[in-house]
């Protein structure tokens, strides 16, 4: 996974309340198993029209935010049915950062492993980001992970909680293979010593 320090720049506003996987990234778009590619269907039933064009009104298709890498949501999102691909969607077509007052649990952990970072805030908290989105161009969010806080245009901090180890996973761009790797030498002089000590053990012979 890509280090998630500090980002910076356009949020996109999206204030509905319990946007579901099936909303981020509808069902029939599941059959790959590549986390690739997905981008291009992301809010795919509501960004297009029945024709295939882009629905100019949908908020991923204006200018100021076909490029932004945060996201500020209303309450429980990436609620609905339990699909990786949601997360990897969004990190496909561009977005690090999802804000919002709640999440739904396998959406939330589906996301840590996946190296986009959810941030809890309060309501009031949402609103004022909310506000900050809907300025487009105009107004700049940062995101910093290592001191825990969001910075608004106007310069005023939010501070956010974040378990540890996630925090540390994300810093260091590490998934579950990646934190496995970590104790690659540990993980290797112990399967030595398995094939010397009890040779008959499948898998113990070279």
């Amino acid at each position: 996974m890509d280090k998630f320090t500090t980002l910076s720049g356009i949020a996109v506003p999206m204030p509905d309340h319990n946007i579901d996987t099936d909303r981020i990234i509808p069902a029939r778009f599941l059959k790959t198993i590549k986390r690739t590619g997905l981008g291009a269907n992301l809010f795919n039933d509501v960004r297009y029209r029945d024709d295939g064009s882009e629905d100019p009104d949908f908020i991923l298709n204006r200018p100021a935010y076909r490029n932004s890498e945060i996201l500020v949501a209303g309450d429980n999102f990436g609620c609905g049915s339990s699909r990786e691909h949601a997360p990897w969607a969004l990190k496909d077509f561009g977005i690090s950062c999802v804000i919002s007052t709640s999440f739904a649990d396998i959406f939330f952990n589906n996301s840590a492993k996946n190296g986009l970072l959810l941030i809890t805030v309060t309501p009031e908290q949402r609103d004022a980001l909310l506000d900050d989105a809907a300025k487009g161009g105009n107004a700049r969010v940062t995101v910093d992970l290592e001191n825990q806080k969001i910075v608004r245009p106007d310069g005023e901090e939010i501070s956010f909680e974040i378990d540890p180890f996630r925090k540390h996973c994300l810093l260091e761009g590490l998934d579950d293979i990646g934190i496995t790797l970590q104790s690659e030498a540990a993980i290797s002089s112990f399967e030595e010593k398995r094939k010397q000590a009890m040779p008959w053990l499948p898998g113990a012979r070279v």
